[in-house]
């Protein structure tokens, strides 16, 4: 048999990034009119945008956002550019393509902030005026906490208590029954024990502010809720599918597992990246994915430690993830419902010197209401632990600490906790330092 090789034929080995680009079908190039513009030109173009565009001035207006005033040297006006969004459904239908009920339109603003009047929208009778702001705006340092004290302020005047554990948590107590109030910038989950109760507080939420009710809660901040006759069930699917379609890697192959059961990345190994912005994109959409997949926890955590110089390697092992992630698309966390008193447990547990380059320890904790799985954490020590039970009590430590919040904030929201709080671990030498002080002092000069 005659081979190339032994002809003397031989070809360079080319490295590749593991990505698999396919051709776009012609049927998918009409949605690129959908693409968000970048710029108030681009929009300018499209009469949906246009309109938009003029709703949300409208919007500002109505609301006395700002006061043209006369332009003067002293003033420091700040710039003001448009910002396309295309909000969608959990299904990926388009839900509207600009929210006008906007919430940072509520912050009253105690400086004096001056704006240049927004593009394609200039009176044209003060064309040289500058935007005196009386209510906050997107982009503004001042916007969030403005917004975030207008609406506490309401919130407690109405009888609501601040949670001290989670400070944008609200707690309103009535005889028997309590509304739960979650506050994250703009958007608002409301739960309760009495329906009655509940549609009294959003007739005065609407009296004081312009919302939106949108009923059940099915999709929140990228997490969509599934009820189930066990309970809730939570997962990232359109995320998921989002960041799969942005990298290319829809039509890829799945794997098993999240990362290789042998790897070992390295700090030097391979070439430097070309594009390190990409990598630093997926491992960023990766980290927001872990809200609801704890099984990648630990890998998205190893990609992680390399953000200042990626290299090829690098991206492999992140892209090997949302290969993962593809298989296993509906995965997620299911609460189901606990008798009370519940238990609330942790489990910890930490390698020694299991960076090749530092010396840091890998460590992580899980922590459980009942059969709920309610938080978890992987991440490498910020210092070198000189033996394994060092490593090990540190991380039994944060996981302490970790259940002790949880227990405040449970114990907040009127949840019967049965005590103690149990903690694992697997290493003799670091329960024996938990449970005797005294051992303490053999640590210094032994290893395990």
């Amino acid at each position: 048999m005659v081979t190339r090789l032994s002809d003397g034929i031989v070809q360079p080995r080319q490295q590749t990034d593991g990505t698999v680009r396919y051709p776009v079908p012609r049927a998918l190039l009409s949605l690129v009119e959908l693409a968000e513009p970048t710029y108030y030109s681009q929009a300018s173009q499209k009469s949906e945008w246009h309109q938009a565009m003029t709703e949300e001035i409208n919007a500002l207006l109505k609301n006395n956002t700002w006061t043209l005033v006369p332009s003067s040297p002293s003033q420091n006006a700040v710039g003001c550019k448009w910002v396309f969004r295309i909000k969608k459904k959990s299904d990926g239908s388009i839900e509207r393509q600009l929210d006008v009920k906007n919430a940072f339109l509520h912050g009253i603003l105690k400086e004096d902030v001056f704006m240049v009047q927004p593009p394609g929208f200039v009176d044209p009778s003060q064309p040289h005026h500058v935007c005196k702001l009386n209510k906050a705006l997107y982009g503004l340092k001042q916007a969030p906490h403005a917004w975030f004290h207008r609406m506490s302020t309401f919130l407690l005047s109405v009888g609501f208590t601040q949670s001290i554990a989670d400070p944008s948590l609200f707690i309103y107590r009535h005889g028997p029954h309590i509304i739960y109030f979650l506050l994250y910038v703009d958007d608002i989950v409301v739960t309760r024990s009495n329906d009655h109760l509940l549609q009294s507080f959003i007739q005065c939420l609407g009296r004081g502010f312009d919302i939106k009710d949108l009923g059940p809660l099915h999709y929140f901040l990228g997490l969509q809720v599934t009820r189930h006759q066990h309970g809730l069930h939570l997962n990232q699917l359109k995320y998921a599918h989002d960041i799969l379609s942005k990298n290319d890697l829809l039509l890829s192959k799945p794997t098993s597992t999240p990362m290789s059961a042998k790897s070992n990345l390295s700090s030097t190994a391979g070439s430097l990246l070309e594009h390190p912005t990409t990598f630093r994109e997926l491992v960023g959409s990766l980290q927001y994915l872990t809200i609801t997949r704890p099984d990648i926890a630990f890998a998205v955590n190893m990609v992680s430690q390399f953000m200042s110089q990626p290299r090829v390697p690098h991206l492999i092992a992140a892209k090997r993830i949302l290969r993962y992630a593809k298989g296993t698309l509906g995965h997620g966390l299911l609460f189901t419902s606990q008798r009370q008193p519940v238990t609330l447990s942790a489990y910890s547990d930490a390698d020694w010197a299991g960076c090749p380059t530092t010396r840091r320890s890998t460590s992580g904790y899980l922590v459980f209401l009942g059969s709920n799985l309610i938080s978890w954490c992987s991440k490498k020590q910020p210092t070198v632990a000189r033996s394994s039970a060092e490593s090990e009590y540190r991380y039994l430590a944060h996981a302490c600490a970790d259940t002790m919040w949880l227990g405040y904030l449970l114990y907040e929201l009127g949840t019967n906790i049965q005590f103690p709080v149990l903690l694992h671990c697997d290493n003799l030498s670091t329960i024996y330092m938990a449970s005797n002080p005294i051992f303490h002092a053999c640590t210094k000069t032994h290893r395990t």
